[in-house]
Formats: structure tokens, C-alpha cells, sequence
């Protein structure tokens, strides 16, 4: 993987567009990017023809020496997320190893973090998405939300805003989460799992 400063990384935050979604758990993506978007003083603009919003910017130390980053959301529903990720990838002509796809998952506990390069999609719909457009061979940085409660269906539980309790730790884990993928950018995955995996 090269630690190329002018090489630019694809960072994806999974969700589904709408603010009927913003708050539930399938959109922790959207989140983590809002605030990567912050930190680096951008908006989120329509990118082009691509179903995409997308902020491009650089993270790590200002001027040159930093990172550049292209963060995107797709506006498309989470399981069509590879089309608008693809085009983005080619437009920016990013390789895949490149690509950061943040999003939540249902076998870590809820605020866990875990991070991985390539691996199956675990049953996520947006994950199976971008598998199916370009290879698994992508970074994860996976959030764990968790398993539904009792017999509640796992679409219903996804699609439900987080918890009175949840949103007690939401902010923290959000930033930990961002701080993730600002790590694994700037200094590599094994660096990143060894400060971030729980």
C-alpha cells in the first residue's frame, strides 16, 4: 500500500439518504463522515453525475504534507451504495485498496470498532453493494451497533434511531470512530487496528 501524500483515499460513509434516516443506527456512516467532513472545514456538495455528495480536502498536517481525501456519502439507499461508490472511484481514480468504507455492524458490541482490509459483506446490504461493484478488497472500518433485542426483525432494529442510552455515548464513539479512519489514512491499518480494535 503506498504512504504517498499526493495519493488520494476514497472515504465512504454508508447510509441511506433522507432525514427520515438521520438518526438510526444503519447510518453511523453518514455520522462518521459528517465529522470528518467538519474537522477538515468542507461541505458536503452533489458530486457530479455520480449519485454521490462528496467533500474533498486533506487530513494529517496542513499544506502538502497531508492526506487528500475525497469523503462521500451516497444518495443512493444503502443496498445500491456500490454504482455511486464505483463512480466515484473511477472519476477519482482511486484503487481499491484506497477505498474506506465506514458502516455498522451487527456482531460487535454497540461503540466497538474494528477495522479490516477485504473479508465477506456479514450480511450488510451496503457492503455486498460495493463487493459486487468492485472487488472485496476495500478497508472496513466497522462500528458495532450491536444485536436487536428479543425476536425484533434485524431491518427493523437497523432502521431505528439509537437508544436514549446509546445516544448518552454516540458523540464519543462517533469521534473514536473518525479518529479511526484519520489513523489508518495517515499511518496505516496494523497502526490503526492496534490503537483502535477492541
Amino acid at each position: 500500500m503506498t504512504t504517498d501524500a499526493a495519493a488520494v483515499w476514497l472515504i465512504v460513509g454508508l447510509g441511506n439518504p433522507g432525514p427520515e434516516y438521520a438518526g438510526n443506527r444503519h447510518n453511523v456512516g453518514f455520522m462518521v463522515a459528517d465529522l470528518l467532513a467538519e474537522r477538515i472545514s468542507g461541505r458536503f456538495k452533489r458530486a457530479g453525475k455520480a449519485q454521490a455528495q462528496v467533500v474533498e480536502g486533506r487530513i494529517g498536517l496542513p499544506g502538502p504534507a497531508g492526506r487528500r481525501v475525497v469523503l462521500a456519502k451516497p444518495m443512493s439507499f444503502m443496498n445500491l451504495s456500490g454504482g455511486p461508490v464505483n463512480a466515484l472511484r473511477e472519476f477519482y481514480k482511486v484503487p481499491v485498496e484506497r477505498v474506506v468504507a465506514v458502516h455498522d455492524e451487527l456482531d460487535i458490541d454497540y461503540g466497538t470498532l474494528r477495522l479490516k482490509l477485504g473479508g465477506g459483506d456479514n450480511g450488510h446490504n451496503g457492503l455486498k453493494s460495493m463487493t459486487k461493484a468492485f472487488g472485496p478488497d476495500y478497508h472496513r472500518v466497522r462500528f458495532g451497533i450491536g444485536r436487536p433485542p428479543g425476536r425484533m426483525q434485524v431491518a427493523d432494529y437497523v432502521l431505528r434511531d439509537f437508544s436514549s442510552a446509546e445516544r448518552k455515548e454516540l458523540d464519543y464513539c462517533v469521534d473514536r470512530a473518525a479518529d479511526a479512519v484519520e489513523c489508518l489514512v495517515l499511518e496505516g491499518l496494523e497502526r490503526a487496528q492496534g490503537t483502535y480494535n477492541s
